[in-house]
């Protein structure tokens, strides 16, 4: 276990982690990062993730960087002895964070019903792919799924292509986020009132409920934008550009930024042309506006063109792949990229959570992930006594 930190905000806060892969253990590491005694309750065989790769030397690095920071329990709850130990842990937590199908939980005997009977001031997260009601409570789903029903995929890409899913397993890294936010306003409540609270969060009400452009934009004109690649549905010029070796991001949101961007780009008239009046008329004649930037972008290397558009205060960015932007000097600077020592993988980096409390970056090393069961003597002891 991470010796203790006063300066943590979970500092003392103990989590029942009963969930697998990837929405509810990315939900208890946010946890663990700010300080949490996160135990994750494991079957004898360990859970699914401990199973996925990618692997270096017989272990799996996205296990190893998911559970950071955690300790192991292997328990299997459809015996009754481990079942009654695990009740009696749940009488001593704080939290428990599970992501069963619905109804599983309640068929293993661990459901919110059963532990906060035993427990009034238990927080008790259930983290699914539609939720804990609705026509699809019981429908299976992963992230492509919830994608391709949330409307984000049919929003996401270009007009020339099809729906096109976002890079990363979005669906159940927001709802894991969603769910350690959720988690935190009812720890708050519960310093008022005494009691917990049940959380019930969906991966598909995750996701619709990022789009917010697009709900607004339904609103106002009855249309959705659609697949519009790289550029914004509202705001002109905010794309990527081409320039003579590379690409650049230019983000032009407001007339006192177009009117930089219009001397930026050696056209100084164009906020007085009607045309590019507003941000809905330089949309509405966007073919125009996009010749005018790329003439002047593919004049210029990327290196040239990012310093010009700096330097006229117009907001411009390169394309960095991941590796690129963990290794920017920003990125070091903020330490968003932790690092602990596991036994088997050695150093081993990992995202942290990614909020300051206060204004220094962290600095401390996690605690690896547990090896499986490891630590059932140490968490028996710490809080059954």
């Amino acid at each position: 276990m991470t010796p203790p930190r006063d300066d943590l905000p979970y500092q003392g806060l103990r989590v029942l982690d009963l969930s697998r892969v990837l929405a509810g253990p990315y939900c208890t590491a946010l946890l663990a990062d700010l300080g949490a005694d996160v135990v994750k309750i494991e079957p004898p065989h360990g859970e699914d993730a401990r199973h996925l790769g990618p692997f270096r030397e017989g272990e799996s690095v996205y296990f190893a960087q998911l559970n950071r920071g955690k300790r192991s329990l292997a328990l299997d709850l459809k015996d009754p002895a481990d079942h009654a130990l695990l009740l009696r842990l749940a009488g001593r937590a704080d939290v428990v964070v599970e992501n069963f199908r619905p109804g599983v939980a309640a068929r293993l005997g661990v459901d919110q019903e059963t532990l906060r009977a035993r427990n009034p001031r238990l927080v008790y997260a259930s983290i699914s792919g539609f939720g804990q009601s609705g026509p699809l409570r019981e429908a299976p789903a992963y992230d492509l799924v919830v994608q391709a029903m949330s409307g984000l995929m049919a929003g996401t890409g270009t007009p020339e292509g099809g729906p096109t899913r976002v890079g990363e397993s979005l669906g159940d890294l927001v709802a894991g986020i969603f769910a350690s936010w959720a988690i935190g306003s009812a720890l708050f409540a519960r310093e008022r009132t005494g009691r917990g609270r049940y959380v019930d969060v969906a991966m598909f009400d995750a996701l619709v409920a990022l789009q917010v452009t697009s709900l607004s934009l339904l609103t106002a004109t009855g249309a959705l934008p659609g697949r519009v690649g790289n550029r914004h549905p509202v705001s002109s010029p905010f794309d990527t550009y081409p320039t003579a070796d590379g690409s650049i991001a230019l983000a032009v949101a407001s007339d006192g930024v177009f009117a930089r961007f219009a001397t930026l780009v050696g056209c100084p008239g164009l906020p007085a042309d009607p045309r590019f009046r507003d941000d809905t008329s330089r949309t509405d004649h966007l073919p125009a506006l996009q010749e005018i930037t790329e003439r002047w972008s593919r004049a210029r290397t990327t290196e040239a063109a990012l310093a010009e558009a700096r330097a006229a205060g117009v907001p411009c960015a390169p394309l960095w792949d991941l590796e690129e932007a963990l290794e920017s000097e920003q990125i070091r600077e903020r330490g968003v990229l932790g690092s602990f020592t596991h036994p088997v993988l050695g150093p081993t980096p990992y995202l942290r959570q990614p909020v300051r409390f206060g204004t220094e970056a962290p600095t401390t090393e996690a605690a690896p992930s547990p090896g499986l069961g490891a630590d059932r003597e140490g968490v028996l002891t710490e809080w059954l006594g």
